[in-house]
Parts: C-alpha cells; structure tokens; sequence
C-alpha cells in the first residue's frame, strides 16, 4: 500500500531488478519485488538482514514510519517522531495511540490524508499529491475531486538552484554511497521544481565540463546539453574551463544557451573583463531584482597549465567585488538597482561539520566586501551553508551529488537570504528522469561505447586515492610514479596530488576508467635538478592547505606534521638510505602541468630538460596491457615523525 501510494504500480514493484534487492528469507515469493523495493528506498529495514516478520501486526506506528520514509523523511526521525510527525500533518487523529494495530482501512485513511503531506524531495512546497500527479499517477481532475491543496511558491521568495564543480559527471551513480545525481535526473530535478515553483532559475559555480571520459572525449558535449536542458542562467567561470583553451568558453556558453560571469578576468589589451563574460547579471522574478557578481579563483593561472590563461589578468576578488557592488548599489545599471547583490563565484568555503564554522576565501570576500548579501562558493568541492557577517554562503559539492537552493525572500520590506543543501543520495530514488536528456544520454553511451568499455587489465586490489587525505601518498599516486620513472628512467618521479582524479577500484579496468582517473591531456617532463629544489617540491606536497598533496618515489621522506607548511621535511634520502645531497642535481621527472608552475611548484633551477610530449595518461594503459594484471604496492616511505613518537611515547 505505501510503494503504490508514492506511484509504484504492481508490474514496477514485481522487476527482476528489485526481486534481486530482497535480502529476507521468510518472504512469499509474490512478496520479494515489493521487500527488495522498500529495501532500496529505505523504508524498510526488516526486523533484521534476514527477516522481515511478514506475520507480525502491523501497528499504526509501523505504519506512519513506512509511510514517512516514503515520503523521503529521516529513516531514524521517521520513527522516533512517528507520533508528533502525523499528527502535524493530520495522517492520524490528535487522540490516536500509535502502537495500536492498524486496520486496512485506517491504512488507507492514513494514505489520502497524507496526500496533502509535505515531501521531503528537495523540491520545495511539494506534496505528495503534487508530486503523483506530476508524474501523472493521479490526474488534476482527480486531484480537485480529492481536494488536494496546491502548495505554491509565496509570491515574495525566488529560489536560486544551483550546483558546482560538476566535471562532466552525466552519470548517475547506482552502486557504491550512490550520490551523483546524473544529468538526465539533475534535469528532471530542476524541472520539477521550476514547475512546482516558477520563480526560480538555475545558476552553476564552474568547473562544468572537465573530469569523465564521455565529457573528455567530446569536449563537453554532454554537458552543454544539460546546462541548456535545465535553463541554467549564468555559470562563475572555474579554473578547468580553460584545460581545453580559452576559445571553448563561449562556445559553450552559446551551446549551453547561458551566460559566463567573470568580473575580475581582466583582458590586458583593453583593461576590461573578458567579452566571452559579463562582468555581472540582474536577473528579476517576482518582482525581486537579484544582482550576480561574477568572480574567477585568483590563483586560476597557477591551476591550469602554463598558456591557458594568455592574455588574461585575475584581480583581486576582493576588491572587484567592491567596485561592482558599488556601481550596482548607485544604480548605475541599466537594469536598474538590484534588490540584493549576490556574488557567483569559483572560490572556496570550508565548513567544519561539528562546529559549523566556515573558513575558507568566501569567508574572506564575507568580512571585507561591504554590500554583499550573499555568494555561492565552489572549488574545494565541499558542502556548505551558512552565515558569516551576516553573509549567506553555499556550495553545493560536487560532481552533482548536492542541488543547493539559495532562498531570497521578502519579510517585512527586507530582503532574506537563506539556504539549503539536497543531497542526492537522499532524494535521486525518486526524481523523475528528464526523457529528452535520457534519450541523448544513451545516444552518446552507443558512441562511445567501443573506447570507453573496452578492457585494458585487472587490478587485483583497489588503488586508493582519497584527495582529501593529507600527509600521505595514495596507492594509485606510488603506482603513478613508478610508472612515470621506469618509463623515462628517472631516478625521482614526482606527481601532483590533483592530477589523479580517483580511485582505481578492483577488478577490471577500462579505458573510460582510465580517462576519469587522469582526464588531463598532460606529458612526461624529464630533467636534472638539484637537491635542494627536489627537498623543496616534496615539501611544498605534503599537507598542502590549497591542493591535493602530491606523491614521489625514489626517495625515503621523514616529516613532522606539526611544523609550517613548506618545513615539515626533517629527514630525506635516496631509496636505498643515501642522503639526497643538497646541491648535486638529479634525473627527476614530472608533468608539464607541474614543469610549468601548475599548483605553484617551481622547477626554475632544472637544468638539460626534456619535454617528451608523451601522454602520461598513454604510459598508463600502456603499462597496464603489458602486465595484463597489476597489484598496488604498500610500501610507505612517507612518514610522519609526530605520529611515530606519539604511538611510541609511554603511557602517563
């Protein structure tokens, strides 16, 4: 009764795909689509992994908590405040016990009142009866009959959909913590919400196309088809939109049928922002005029290789943001005055999950730009939602795992921000997939299918590179050097931590893996250098607050991690225990990425250099098809002094 009071037919219910989801053992076999279902939408869990009890009586408690999880509450909170919960949102009667039995009849009394219950799908002000006859399970005839109520978007708020740091992830994630949403999903999503709330519009904070094999090797294609299918507005400009060159920018924006903001990427031949960008938007709904003030990472040209950025100055996004929010305040707009200002940005926020605090350069733009009422951050790839200084931050993760909704609403002649974060794996179950994006979704999976499927090898164990691990090397990382030194017979390999994208996961690996992992279209940089430069590069890869720590081998490093960054090495020698000697100069190779200052490293002092121009991304596969099977090697030779006398120290 609750899989068929959200919309699930009897012929959904019964799918082998579900069948094979069932884990009970004392389930009729009619039953096990139905069990493997609820399984999968979390709103059973069964007295345990193997017994779902079908005998026991069902008590309205039991009842109200399916009825909640299905309608996409808190697992625990669907329980715990069964109770209060119902009767807030009159399911039941104010002098109804719930740990009485509940009949078939008072089940189904329970299901049509909650048809004027709130769901918790992320769309706002939707109700389970909006959301079945969205999807065309009750018909509006049918719903006036019932007497649903329409809970509509007050006429005084306009939300902002937004999402960041997307990397080409077009597919939805099915296994494993399945949190990307996907794009044909993230379609549907932000459809269903816009007709649910028509004074809403879509906003990006960057870094759209980089980072999947389907979008790599068709340059953002699929990318642009969602951004145009979800009517995205306006995108902040992150550093990886310049990986393939500055002149795809525009072309994706006319693609995607949006518009670039970017008021501090500074053309040096006329001293103004770019022409692919405007410098700022005001975008009016509901009689609201919101003003988006575009801002770029400044630290862009140490993120993207050495040329990519040609042309351009990245100013201060402080002080741009001043002297926008300034104009846009005087009313010098043609526009006219916004209501409220808004920068759109690809610069970072941190926010520690026990405090709450964030941190971060957002905080910086927060604290130091007087006017700003709000700014959707991004880059550090973070969920975040909060205030400092009385300024609403939010980012919305990554990869399309999160869909932040950024709230302006008109209280008593002020104008108040507020935001919130809907996570995928929360609320993809029940999205409803856009059917145009779907169709091209699988148009380009045939296409791609011969390079992208096709078995390069075995990985007989996982690989693992968790970027946010700090003060290690990852296994793919060693592995990665390893590779990069036999190949040019380097004595010292060196990999920057941002370069690898991912885990290699056991079992068998592709070469669309292969291009998720090491999506960059970098080379070998072979060369001699000194020591003390060599000492200089690994520090500047451990703990490094700004980026992904980086990885070496051929060399045995001690450090202590309670030092400042850029002096934590206390001890460094050669593979074999010699000391690496400060001023004789060593066969090191690394990517041109980094050869070039990417991720600020400086190789100023290298000496009968060799730019190779092979792929690094090739020497894998090519490593990989030779050994047909490889197994990561968990040799640490990295080691934190700290630690070590910690684990050492005798007890007090």
């Amino acid at each position: 009764m609750v899989l068929k009071a959200i919309g699930y037919s009897q012929a959904e219910a019964e799918k082998e795909e579900y069948v094979k989801l069932n884990t009970f053992e004392d389930v009729p076999e009619w039953f096990k689509g139905y069990a493997g279902l609820g399984l999968s939408l979390n709103i059973t869990t069964g007295k345990s992994e193997k017994e779902f009890d079908p005998q026991a009586k069902l008590t309205h408690h039991d009842f109200i908590t399916f009825l909640l999880r299905a309608l996409k509450h808190d697992v625990k909170k669907a329980w715990t405040a069964a109770d209060s919960l119902a009767k807030e949102f009159a399911l039941i009667a104010a002098d109804t016990d719930i740990e009485t039995p509940v009949s078939k009849r008072a089940a189904a009394a329970i299901v049509l009142n909650a048809l004027n219950a709130p769901m918790q799908t992320g769309v706002a002000n939707e109700t389970l009866g909006q959301f079945l006859v969205y999807r065309g399970r009750i018909s509006k005839e049918k719903a006036k009959e019932l007497g649903l109520k329409e809970l509509t978007q007050p006429e005084n708020r306009v939300d902002i959909i937004y999402f960041n740091d997307f990397h080409g992830n077009i597919k939805e994630e099915i296994t494993g913590r399945k949190r990307n949403i996907g794009m044909s999903k993230l379609v549907g999503f932000v459809n269903e919400y816009i007709a649910q709330n028509p004074n809403s519009f879509v906003l990006s904070g960057g870094d759209n196309y980089q980072g999947t094999a389907e979008s790599n090797l068709t340059y953002g294609k699929p990318v642009s088809a969602m951004m145009k299918g979800m009517q995205v507005v306006a995108s902040a400009v992150g550093n990886h939109e310049f990986d393939w060159g500055s002149e795809r920018i525009p072309k994706w924006a006319e693609e995607g049928n949006f518009k670039y903001v970017a008021a501090n990427i500074i053309d040096q031949k006329t001293g103004k922002p770019a022409t692919w960008t405007e410098p700022y938007l005001i975008v009016e709904k509901a009689g609201i005029k919101i003003g988006l003030i575009g801002l770029a990472h400044p630290d862009t040209p140490s993120l993207v290789n050495k040329g990519a950025t040609d042309g351009y100055t990245f100013a201060d996004p402080v002080k741009t943001a001043q002297e926008w929010v300034d104009y846009l305040k005087a009313g010098k707009a043609k526009e006219g005055k916004p209501d409220v200002i808004i920068a759109l940005t690809h610069i970072d926020s941190i926010q520690d999950n026990k405090t709450n605090e964030i941190t971060g350069n957002a905080v910086t733009l927060a604290n130091q730009v007087k006017g700003l009422d709000g700014i959707l951050s991004a880059h550090s790839h973070r969920p975040v939602s909060g205030k400092v200084n009385g300024v609403e931050i939010m980012q919305a993760f990554c990869y399309g795992r999160t869909v932040g909704i950024m709230s302006v609403e008109k209280k008593d002649g002020k104008f108040v921000l507020s935001s919130k974060l809907n996570q995928g794996s929360d609320m993809k179950d029940v999205i409803l997939k856009d059917n145009a994006t779907e169709k091209f979704y699988a148009d380009l999976q045939k296409e791609l299918e011969p390079i992208t499927k096709e078995v390069i090898g075995q990985a007989t164990e996982a690989f693992t590179h968790n970027r946010a691990d700090k003060g290690t090397i990852t296994l793919l990382g060693r592995w990665a050097c390893d590779v990069m030194a036999e190949k040019t017979g380097a004595q010292i390999a060196i990999q920057n931590g941002g370069s690898l994208r991912r885990t290699l996961e056991k079992g068998d690996i592709t070469m669309g893996d292969m291009y998720e992992i090491m999506p960059f279209d970098n080379y070998l940089v072979v060369m001699d250098l000194p020591g003390e430069d060599i000492k200089k590069a690994i520090d500047h890869g451990i703990m490094n607050p700004s980026v992904t720590d980086g990885a070496f081998t051929g060399l045995i490093v001690e450090y202590d991690s309670s030092k400042e960054f850029e002096n934590r090495i206390t001890k460094i020698t050669l593979s074999d225990g010699t000391p690496l000697d400060m001023k004789k100069t060593y066969r090191v190779v690394v990517n041109d990425f980094m050869f070039t200052g990417g991720d600020n490293y400086n190789f100023k002092n290298a000496v009968n250099v060799d730019e190779t121009y092979i792929p690094v991304r090739d020497i894998f596969v090519e490593t990989i098809k030779k050994a047909k099977q490889i197994t990561p090697k968990k040799t640490d030779y990295l080691k934190d002094i700290k630690k070590t006398a910690m684990v050492l120290a005798p007890a007090a």
